[in-house]
């Protein structure tokens, strides 16, 4: 017992300015991730897909973990944070552009009030929608798929997926791919609330990356 309220004394380490806002980074690592999982192949991660998907949902949240349900579900978020940010050599090219794209998009995104207007509207609908639908259905990711295409698709260039043809041309695997990158989308906006900017993954780089491995060492230490 002392052990868990230990790490759960750690997982809430507020004085970590990084802690707050990797939160929100891992999550759109891990949207860009499974993106690419999707495309390459029929065994990507279920779990981390339905965490970044739930997490367009949670509109008004108590605290930033509740967005994602809980740290743990961020594991493949922060795995790739460090991966990403981490030895050069792990740095996986694909997933860099997916994260770039997602950020850029946010800029545009956030300013424009129309544009947060008619996704916060849209959001509403999926969230009634959620009564009666469960939310990795095909109608459903079909519906998250509308709202990537009529409001983050004409902000500006379309983020052009790699992968398996044959995979990326199953239109199950189009919904899951913009229902990903929709997720990245919130996750990145989350992000700039809590104060991440894109110098500072370069100016903070390792302040980040010593707080995503402490996180991550404790999510992946079992109970």
């Amino acid at each position: 017992m002392n052990q868990e309220n230990n790490q759960t004394n750690n997982l809430s380490h507020k004085e970590d300015r990084f802690y707050q806002s990797n939160l929100a980074l891992a999550g759109v690592c891990q949207a860009a991730a499974v993106v690419k999982q999707i495309a390459r192949s029929t065994d990507y991660d279920h779990g981390a897909l339905e965490t970044s998907i739930r997490s367009i949902t949670i509109t008004q949240p108590e605290n930033t973990e509740q967005v994602f349900g809980d740290v743990s579900q961020l594991y493949l978020g922060f795995k790739t944070i460090l991966s990403q940010l981490g030895n050069q050599s792990n740095k996986d090219v694909e997933i860099t552009r997916y994260i770039a794209n997602l950020l850029s998009i946010e800029r545009k995104l956030s300013p424009n009030k129309k544009a947060m207007a008619a996704l916060g509207e849209r959001i509403s609908n999926i969230q009634r929608q959620q009564q009666h639908l469960e939310l990795l259905d095909t109608q459903m990711l079909r519906n998250l798929d509308s709202v990537y295409a009529d409001v983050i698709s004409p902000l500006g260039r379309k983020i052009q997926v790699g992968g398996d043809p044959a995979l990326l041309k199953r239109e199950d695997n189009q919904y899951r791919v913009r229902a990903a990158l929709l997720a990245g989308v919130r996750a990145a906006v989350l992000w700039r609330q809590l104060g991440g900017r894109r110098r500072h993954i370069l100016l903070n780089r390792q302040q980040i990356l010593n707080s995503a491995q402490q996180t991550f060492n404790l999510i992946s230490t079992p109970n």
